[in-house]
């Protein structure tokens, strides 16, 4: 009998690494893609100063991230399944290996700065479907938390490592696009090695895969890929609606502190250093990942509420940052947002799932996740307009605002549906 790994090899015609040592490969590959989509944060007023861009083009930098990351939802979104797991990441991964290139040869040209912030969007879900598939089914657990932190963990790695290397080493433009470009091409070396988790064209119980119409374990044949149509079934609206208007509100607050933190800094509390921007970004995102993993258990059911309080509460904090121009408020409110948005989002999306048919699950959990990089694009983008209009500290005010209406919209919608469940006949 052969070891999976043995067999994989003996299928494939390949060297291919142990499943163990493949699930660190993918994961590292997860993390420093992720890293690469935030890099650019702190590097955002520098482009500002130098290349004269208003605030307005940089949050519309910073989103056309979203368009490739929706681009991928609705045209791949279920190509992993149809052509397995490493053909699927990678061509993701190549994608977000252009995009640092462009990066680091085109810094000054508007037009493709836009071109590598699409591409770092492609990029999408299948690194976690591939941790799942290589953890085997006891393992399930184990993969889902390691794809929360090093999913977490790059995106606020990104702002550190190119705000340290922006304030403390030559060519901020173009030195943080080399090391994600060598740290790009080390990881898909380590994923050309991955075995095939998913055994396409299979029967039923073959293969570990976990496909948007078939369950873990099982392929029911070849189908070609075709466009995701968001939807969601009558009896989860409710649930959904209340957890996608937290997700929104939740991601809207990481895209502020990503897009323009470091102007925050820069132009109204006089703070330019690009490593504390960076740094200040990285804790948001910190916060998230506790909130996440340590706070979602403890909380139980009180987990989306409870993230809802947090968000209404860091965005009053925000306001009062910016009101009164303290540093250490702006970094107590990004710490208090950041663990309202990694437990609202992660309850939110439990509850989502638990609520959603199996036979429509990944489509509604697709279509949540639809909303979530929605949110991360179209707010920011009104921060710019509004900034360029009316200035960055009343723009961030009525941002912030915004965020604890809808938070707290959701937190009373919670509170009301409680209360009625404990009426009699309720």
């Amino acid at each position: 009998m052969h070891a999976p790994g043995e067999e994989h090899r003996a299928r494939e015609g390949r060297p291919t690494a142990p499943y163990s040592v493949a699930f660190w490969l993918v994961a590292a590959a997860f993390g420093v893609t992720m890293l690469g989509t935030t890099l650019p944060t702190p590097l955002y007023v520098v482009y500002q100063r130098e290349l004269r861009f208003s605030t307005l083009v940089i949050t519309l930098i910073y989103a056309a991230y979203a368009v490739g990351v929706l681009a991928a939802l609705f045209l791949f979104g279920r190509l992993s399944d149809e052509i397995g797991r490493r053909r699927a990441l990678l061509p993701g991964l190549a994608a977000s290996v252009l995009s640092a290139v462009v990066f680091l040869v085109a810094y000054d040209d508007l037009e493709l700065l836009f071109v590598g912030r699409v591409l770092s969007g492609i990029f999408t879900g299948t690194a976690t479907a591939a941790l799942v598939d290589l953890a085997g089914r006891h393992g399930t657990g184990r993969a889902s938390l390691v794809a929360t932190v090093v999913n977490m963990g790059g995106l606020g790695s990104g702002p550190l490592l190119a705000g340290l290397l922006a304030q403390f080493a030559p060519d901020p433009l173009r030195l943080p696009y080399a090391v994600d470009l060598g740290l790009l091409i080390a990881v898909t070396a380590g994923v050309w090695f991955m075995p095939e988790p998913v055994r396409l064209g299979g029967s039923p119980g073959q293969g570990s895969g976990q496909g948007a119409d078939a369950g873990p374990g099982s392929r029911s044949g070849r189908r070609r890929p075709r466009v995701m149509r968001p939807s969601v079934p009558p009896q989860v609206r409710g649930v959904f609606v209340r957890a996608a208007i937290a997700g929104f509100a939740g991601f809207s607050v990481l895209g502020l502190f990503t897009a323009v933190a470091p102007s925050f800094l820069g132009s109204v509390l006089d703070m330019p250093s690009l490593a504390l921007s960076g740094g200040v970004v990285f804790s948001v995102f910190a916060a998230s990942t506790a909130g996440q993993i340590l706070l979602v258990p403890r909380f139980g059911e009180a987990s989306l509420a409870a993230g809802c309080a947090g968000l209404v509460l860091g965005m009053s904090l925000l306001t009062a940052a910016l009101a009164v121009e303290s540093f250490e408020l702006l970094v107590i409110a990004g710490l208090v947002a950041g663990l309202g948005q990694g437990m609202s989002f992660r309850a939110g999306l439990t509850a989502v799932n638990a609520a959603a048919p199996a036979s429509r699950r990944a489509a509604v959990a697709s279509t949540f996740f639809i909303v979530i990089y929605v949110a991360l694009s179209l707010p920011v983008v009104g921060v710019g307009i509004a900034t360029d209009l009316a200035g960055l500290r009343a723009a961030g005010i009525g941002f912030s605002v915004a965020v604890a209406v809808l938070a707290g919209s959701v937190l009373a919608a919670l509170l009301r549906h409680r209360n009625d469940a404990r009426r009699p006949g309720g």
